[in-house]
């Protein structure tokens, strides 16, 4: 599995976000979607058609076969209906687009021009009949004239005219179902993109909160870290020289360390171990360091300095409030897919800074970023174990690199 910064991967989301925003925003108005939409669109409206024609048509071959045995032949031949809904698709497609175009805002007068767009659709209906029926030889294009309400060969009064409202009204149900679904599924679309921008902005939220933890810590571990050398310069003046040394070389390590979300175990521990390095030069004669040998860690990655704030931790707490010699221990294990990180110094029987270790602000800072980088998956805990010694133990899903 390749790791990958989630901020670099969400700048990218708001990226592509903000490029989608630059479009205009009645695309779910215009009938026309950018990038792909109008086949979409097409392919749309296309099958919906075409379930309308054999629906049509077959619905007619059923009633002419119902009506056989009486001789009446009042339905138009199949062909002709078929061809009746050719002619009228291209009309469908610009009467859809118009009605997109004009949308529903203010819907006090865009609901009568919607009407009148359907209206003038399903008026093409017994037109479009009529040119169908010629087409497929069922009538002379002589007899073809200008539609009317009635005519001298009707077989009663206004018989054309009934026919004309029989075939608008069904033409016109058929079109406002096209325009349903066509709008359901801009809805839809709509209601998609907006998820993704949503995710994405989620996902730059907490990449930009993972940072700015990440950036606190750099100032809090180099006010305790020139404190450290500062006891030493009127001292021990090579002692502070050397200890300076050690301090450029642990913050070039803060730098490109944190500029990354995940890093390697090793790297995470030669961090931990130039810090201890470093209070050891001070507390040579108090503390003592327990970490893993170089190369004896699996190949894992973890959360950028996620051990720093428990280290400076285990340091600050333990030297604090007692002349007695410290140990400090950093643990590395794994429990199939889980990783545990365990950061353990001695206290002394009557140590009384539990709560302030509690609510300090390293170990806030690696509650929070546990929670946004692996919620769930992670846990955390840290408190006073009855050994008399402070641990501080953190299990997180193990994340193989390549």
């Amino acid at each position: 599995m390749l790791l990958m910064s989630e901020s670099a991967a969400a700048s990218r989301d708001i990226a592509d976000g903000d490029r989608t925003d630059t479009r205009p925003s009645s695309d779910a108005l215009s009938g026309i979607s950018p990038r792909g939409g109008i086949r979409r669109d097409l392919g749309l409206l296309t099958a919906f058609w075409t379930y309308v024609a054999l629906s049509n048509v077959l619905w007619g071959l059923g009633m002419e076969a119902s009506l056989a045995s009486t001789g009446l032949d009042v339905f138009a031949p199949w062909s002709a209906r078929l061809v009746q809904h050719v002619l009228l698709f291209p009309a469908l497609i610009g009467c859809l687009w118009l009605s997109r175009r004009m949308g529903w805002q203010p819907l006090w007068r865009a609901a009568p021009l919607q009407l009148l767009c359907g209206v003038f659709f399903s008026a093409l209906a017994s037109p479009a009949m009529d040119v169908a029926e010629r087409v497929v030889g069922h009538a002379p294009w002589a007899t073809l004239d200008f539609p009317s309400l009635s005519a001298p060969t009707d077989a009663y009064a206004g018989q054309q005219g009934f026919e004309w409202l029989a075939s608008a009204t069904t033409f016109l149900l058929a079109y406002f179902f096209g325009l349903a679904l066509l709008t359901g599924f801009d809805l839809y679309r709509r209601f998609r993109d907006a998820q993704l921008r949503s995710a994405a902005l989620e996902r730059s939220l907490s990449a930009a909160h993972l940072t700015a933890l990440r950036m606190q810590l750099s100032p809090h571990t180099l006010f305790n870290l020139l404190h450290t050398i500062k006891g030493q310069v009127a001292w021990d003046p090579p002692l502070a020289q050397s200890m300076i040394v050690q301090l450029s070389d642990l913050l070039r390590r803060v730098l490109r360390i944190g500029e990354r979300e995940l890093c390697p175990l090793d790297e995470e521990l030669e961090f931990v171990r130039l810090y201890l390095q470093l209070q050891q030069r001070r507390f040579a004669d108090r503390l003592l360091v327990v970490v893993p040998e170089r190369g004896s860690s699996p190949s894992i990655w973890v959360p950028s300095l996620i051990l720093q704030p428990l280290v400076e931790n285990a340091v600050v707490h333990g030297l604090a409030h007692d002349h007695a010699p410290v140990t400090v221990t950093v643990d590395v294990q794994t429990a199939g897919e889980t990783l545990v990180l365990r950061v353990v110094n001695s206290l002394t029987p009557g140590y009384g800074g539990a709560a302030s270790a509690q609510t300090g602000l390293g170990l806030k800072n690696v509650r929070e970023r546990l929670a946004i980088q692996f919620g769930e998956r992670a846990t955390f805990s840290a408190g006073r174990s009855p050994d008399h010694n402070w641990v501080a133990e953190m299990h997180i899903p193990v994340l193989h690199g390549a």
